[in-house]
Parts: C-alpha cells; structure tokens; sequence
C-alpha cells in the first residue's frame, strides 16, 4: 500500500474535511478524494460517510485508523534508522512548544546523551497543533505541549504545571497598576482566568502571543507582565524583576504526549523517564 493513502487518511480524520486535509497535504481536493478512492478499492470497504456537515468514519473506518497510525510510524521510524550513522542504533524524534524548550527540554537533551549515548535526538519546534499531527502521523515520538487534543491511540500525561507570577520591573503592588503591562497569551484558559481576575483592564498598548519576546521587551524597555516562575527565577534572584505584590498566580499545565505501545523498548522508557525527571526539578511549588 502506498504510504501517502494511509497519510491522505489520517489527515481526513483530524481534520473531518477533504478539503482541510488537501491543504495541510498541499495537494487539490481531487487528489484527496482518489487517494481515498483507491484506498478503500484496496481494501473492499467504504472509509468514509460525507455530509453537509462533515466527514464521519465508517465501522471499517474506525477499525482501519489504528492500523494507518501504526503504518505511518513504522514507515517514519525505518526511513529514519536505515539513514542512522555508525554507533547509533535508534533516532527518536521529540517536539515541544517554544516556552517548553527554555531550561525544560534543553535540560533533557545532555541528560539523555548521558543516559543513552546511541540514540540520536531529532528536536522539533511548533504548536500543539502542529505536534499533535506529527504524533499522529508518526513523525514524532513524543511531544511536550500546554493543549494536547484527545486522540485514539495517544497517550497524555500531565508533566508539570507552570506558574505564571506577575513580575515588573520595579518594586509595586497590584493595587498600583503599570501602564507599561504587557498582556502575553498564555492560551485560552489563561485569558478566561485573567479576564476574571482583572475585569476592568483595559487594552493594554503591547499584547504579544509568545511569552519569550514579552519577557525580553519588559527586561529591555520596563514594564509588568505575567510569565512561568521557572523562566524568570533567575530574573527575581538577581534583582532585574520583582514578584508584584499582591497580584493573583495562575496555573498552566503542560503535557506529555507519545503514542502508545506495550513493547516499547528500553530507549524509549528511559526517555519518558528522563524527561519526567527534569520536569520535577522544575517544581515551582
């Protein structure tokens, strides 16, 4: 079977629409529908239900998924090992958000050249999103993200939980509010949880969606803003930032996503294990 028909397949069940499915693969609406088509021609079974509104799995559909998944990672992890170099005998692959790499996952990288010397690393950058799909599609081994979405097959552990201080850059209370605040987006649940706590807040002049460049804009130019305690411990210690007095925390969970398999090699629990293991040095509590 042509690997693209199971990739073409999968993409249709994320996505719940041939035409979604057709961009993410950058291929034509058509060429989605006769991968399909040829698909379920091998197969001798219709896949798909489509609808005004959307595309539902039939009793096969659902049946075949688990086995697209598992074609789709083996296919990955052979083209990948059959290019390893002498003295490795595995790659594994792991993807995190932006935020997650600082001091988190960059800790994990040297502790696990240190535990498995013969694994080669392959470290990728993006949203929850788009490290879910790669999950998915077997392009990644394991992925550390704040929204991870449910999915057949996944497995989501929470690996720590964030708490987000505000911090300015002078000595202040809450009561005395900063003009200079910058507003980061920590995601959905942040912004209900901030909207209530700061009902009348107005909008403020520099909103940012990454909490790296909100961080360094305050640091370069002054300001208050909200972000994890264990990217700016650091800052606290060192007398740059100071805790506002008064001001209410939040928490952000941050979660731990692989595929799951009861014959997981040694390598792979290792890593699990690793990671798990900087995580609670990076307790804040």
């Amino acid at each position: 079977m042509n690997i693209d028909l199971a990739r073409t397949f999968l993409e249709i069940v994320d996505t719940g629409n041939f035409n979604k499915a057709a961009e993410r693969l950058s291929v034509t609406q058509s060429t989605v529908s006769m991968r399909i088509r040829a698909l379920e021609d091998e197969l001798g079974r219709p896949l798909f239900v489509r609808s005004k509104s959307g595309t539902q799995l039939t009793a096969a559909g659902m049946q075949f998924r688990r086995y697209a998944t598992t074609m789709v990672r083996v296919w990955e992890q052979a083209r990948q090992e059959l290019a390893l170099p002498a003295g490795f005998r595995t790659v594994l692959n792991v993807g995190g958000q932006f935020s997650l790499w600082d001091r988190l996952l960059v800790q994990w990288i040297p502790w696990m050249r240190t535990a498995m010397p013969d694994v080669a690393l392959k470290a990728e950058v993006g949203s929850s999103d788009g490290l879910m799909r790669q999950l998915i599609e077997g392009m990644l081994d394991l992925g550390v993200m704040y929204s991870p979405l449910s999915r057949p097959g996944l497995h989501i552990e929470k690996l720590l939980e964030e708490r987000l201080v505000l911090v300015s850059t002078r000595r202040r209370s809450v009561a005395e509010w900063d003009d200079d605040y910058v507003l980061v987006d920590w995601g959905p649940e942040f912004r209900a949880a901030h909207s209530q706590a700061f009902p009348d807040l107005k909008t403020p002049a520099v909103s940012v969606g990454l909490g790296a460049l909100g961080l360094q804009h305050i640091l370069a130019y002054g300001g208050t803003g909200y972000f994890p305690m264990r990217v700016v411990r650091s800052y606290l210690s060192a007398g740059r930032l100071f805790e506002v007095a008064g001001a209410p925390e939040f928490r952000r969970p941050a979660y731990l996503v692989y595929a799951e398999d009861e014959t997981r090699e040694d390598w792979f629990v290792t890593a699990l294990d690793g990671l798990r293991y900087v995580a609670s040095l990076e307790s804040e509590d």
